[in-house]
Order: C-alpha cells, then sequence, then structure tokens
C-alpha cells in the first residue's frame, strides 16, 4: 500500500512526509483492517511532524482522523460487518484494568497508544485498528466531511463539557480553526453566546458565518464577561487573555496537546476562583456522544480538501493558518 511515511521530525516547509510502499498490515484478534477514504489533518499532526511532540515509533504513518471501510476482520472481531463505514480517531488502545479506565479516565491511562503516534495512522490506504476502537459514522455525513468529526469534533466537545458552560452562556473561543468552527456549532445548539478571537481574515468571516455574537483578536475584551473559555490557540501568552475575560468562577480550557510557555501569571488572574484545565486525549464515550451530537444537530463540517499527493502541503497551509475549517486528505485506494 502507499503511505506518507515520517522518519526525522523537520519543518513542515522543508516536507518532513516522504511517499513511501508499505506491506498492508494484517488485523490481529479483535481487530479490523480499514481501507482509508479519508483522512483529517490535524495540528497533532503538525506537532509530530515538526518534533514539537517526541517521535515514539519510527518511522510512523501519521492521521488519526480516518474514514474508510472495513476490509477485513481479526479473529474475534464481531462489532463490524465486512464493507461497513467506520472512523478512527486518537486513541487507538487503553488498557481496561489501570486505575483510570477503571473511573471512566480511559484519555489518561498510562498504556494508551494513539493513533499515528505509537502506531501507524491514517495518511495511508489502509490501516488497523481494534474494533472496540471504532466509531460507526452517521449517515448524514461524506467521508470527507467526517473526517475532521474524530479529532477535531471530538476534542472541542470534551473541551466544551469540561468548561462547564451551561445553555445561554457567554463562551470564549480562543484561536479557530478545525476544533472551534465545529464546537461552535455545538455551542450554538445549546443557546450560547459566542465570541470569538483570532487573527486571521479568513477565520473571522467564518466565524460571522456560524453565528459568532462577536469575533475580535486575542489581546481585546469582549463586549462581556465570559463565563467560560476554550484557548485552542497553541500560544502560551493567550492563556493570560482569556482569564482576563473570564468572569470570576469561570473556566479557561487549554484544548491543545502542545502549548508554548505560558508566561508568568499575576495571581488577580486566577483569584476569584476562575479555573484553568487542561483537555488531555478523549474517551470512547466522548466520541459516542459527540458523533450522535452531531447527527442530529446536524454539525456542517467546513472542508479544504488535498488530494492524496498533496500530505506535505496540507500541513504547511495548516501551519501557515490559510485552512478555512478543516483539512482534509482524499484518499483513493489502489486494488490489491
Amino acid at each position: 500500500m502507499r503511505a506518507w511515511v515520517l522518519k526525522d521530525p523537520k519543518p513542515v516547509e522543508e516536507g518532513p512526509l516522504e511517499l513511501g510502499e508499505l506491506s498492508r498490515p494484517e488485523p490481529g484478534p479483535g481487530e479490523i483492517l480499514l481501507r482509508v477514504k479519508a483522512c483529517g489533518v490535524c495540528h497533532t499532526d503538525l506537532h509530530i511532524a515538526e518534533g514539537d511532540l517526541p517521535l515514539v515509533k519510527t518511522p510512523v504513518v501519521l492521521g488519526h482522523q480516518a474514514v474508510g471501510c472495513v476490509e477485513k476482520l481479526g479473529p474475534g472481531a464481531t462489532r463490524f460487518s465486512l464493507g461497513e463505514r467506520v472512523g478512527v480517531a486518537w486513541l487507538h488502545f487503553a488498557c481496561g484494568k489501570c486505575d483510570f479506565c477503571r473511573r471512566g479516565q480511559e484519555n489518561l491511562c498510562p498504556n494508551a497508544k494513539f493513533t499515528g503516534y505509537h502506531v501507524d495512522g491514517g495518511f495511508a490506504e489502509c490501516l488497523v485498528v481494534p474494533g472496540d476502537f471504532a466509531y460507526p459514522i452517521p449517515a448524514n455525513f461524506s467521508d470527507l466531511e467526517a473526517a475532521p468529526l474524530l479529532c477535531a469534533g471530538i476534542i472541542g466537545y470534551r473541551a466544551l463539557r469540561l468548561s462547564g458552560i451551561e445553555p445561554k452562556g457567554n463562551l470564549g473561543l480562543y484561536g479557530f480553526g478545525a476544533s472551534a468552527h465545529l464546537a461552535i456549532q455545538v455551542a450554538n445548539y445549546w443557546g450560547c453566546r459566542v465570541f470569538v478571537f483570532t487573527r486571521s481574515p479568513k477565520h473571522k468571516e467564518l466565524a460571522r458565518e456560524l453565528g459568532a455574537a462577536w469575533v475580535g483578536e486575542a489581546e481585546e475584551r469582549p463586549p462581556e464577561p465570559l463565563d467560560a473559555a476554550i484557548v485552542f490557540a497553541p500560544a502560551g501568552w493567550i492563556v493570560l487573555h482569556a482569564l482576563e475575560s473570564v468572569r470570576p468562577g469561570g473556566t479557561v480550557v487549554l484544548a491543545g496537546i502542545h502549548m508554548t510557555p505560558i508566561p508568568e501569571l499575576p495571581y488577580r488572574l486566577i483569584y476569584g476562583e476562575r479555573a484553568l484545565r487542561s483537555v488531555a486525549n478523549a474517551t470512547r464515550e466522548d466520541g459516542v456522544e459527540f458523533l450522535r451530537l452531531a447527527g442530529e444537530i446536524p454539525i456542517r463540517p467546513e472542508v479544504e480538501v488535498f488530494s492524496f499527493s498533496e500530505a506535505n502541503e496540507a500541513l504547511l497551509r495548516l501551519k501557515r493558518r490559510e485552512i478555512r475549517g478543516s483539512a482534509v486528505l482524499h484518499i483513493q485506494a489502489l486494488d490489491f
């Protein structure tokens, strides 16, 4: 099969991914083999490609927002049928036995493995995933629309839940890329007023189209205090501005897997029982709940489609903040 392989991290301007031929993987017990149709391109892929996150497997195939059809079933894999369309997300495996897993916090499992990081991901024509960690895709989404739901959507949903935002509350979104443009649609559905902070003119335009009550930049103060805020941008300096804009008792959630250093924090910004918390991965329950909700609303992902040959270009455009909504690779599988 063809796959984009990362051997050595480097700036995406230098094209870190190499197109190569790999043996098609075989599903083991409880696993399924997917013929990949589409895979979203995530900021986490960018952080891995550029070395912000240390490589734990080399070479590795990136991509953890894959949509495909079941091509082969491993022994004992009974959850899905041949030909069924399913999705693959960041969480590839959790042990189910540790204290975190037993408390319903499998996202914090010390034995967890992640797609496109510990195991090969979806920038390829095929991938293998445990059947218990794959998701049925709502029928009202195309392959290209469904791909960003599997990380950008799920992580945004978990961030919304951890923020404690309530219906009709004031919510701030700092950064308006793949996750935020889906999260705003959930927040609107819940009746929230959403205030968006972004520098990109393209992102400002999309935020207004999706119903933002106000659009500005991170250094600005919104016209009303925020009940909660989510920082999607991987820039630590923004955290201080988010805390400035959140009312006493409010919460600021950091939704990224990587962030530049947060500057020294004046105590007055956290005083007043403001809370600052991070999002670490997501649980399968988050995925199931979000995909069901996405189908009910229904969410409409904005996608920019790249051909399979344009994987490095997609990462570069993502780094330059030139993507309106989500970047998705359209993967045309060969016959074997």
